[in-house]
């Protein structure tokens, strides 16, 4: 098993939970706290722990603890590097159904 995660990894994992996707799209909205964030998705104060933990390692969430609140906000991260790994596979599936497209619409003239 790999050792190390790249900033890609890290990003990809912490989105590919849909909790920690309605985490960032709340936070979005407006900063959070565990409690609140908890409540909202129905969840342990521990549980959600977890899932901002993740996504703070990705980079994607920060906290920081006042007292006995510790209050979510999102991170520094814009997904820019993601975008771009996406945008390059998007466009090479569609030049692959494209070219799958002509050699359809080649056999239907051949019919």
């Amino acid at each position: 098993m790999v050792q190390y995660l790249t900033r890609l990894d890290a990003s990809f994992g912490a989105l590919s939970d849909a909790t920690r996707r309605g985490v960032l799209e709340q936070l979005g909205r407006a900063d959070a706290s565990i409690t609140d964030l908890a409540v909202k998705f129905r969840m342990t104060r521990t549980g959600i722990k977890k899932h901002v933990a993740v996504l703070e390692q990705a980079g994607l969430v920060t906290t920081e603890k006042v007292g006995r609140v510790r209050t979510c906000r999102l991170g520094p991260r814009r997904l820019e590097e993601e975008a771009t790994w996406i945008e390059r596979y998007r466009q090479l599936w569609e030049a692959r159904f494209d070219e799958l497209n002509r050699v359809v619409e080649e056999l239907r003239r051949r019919e």
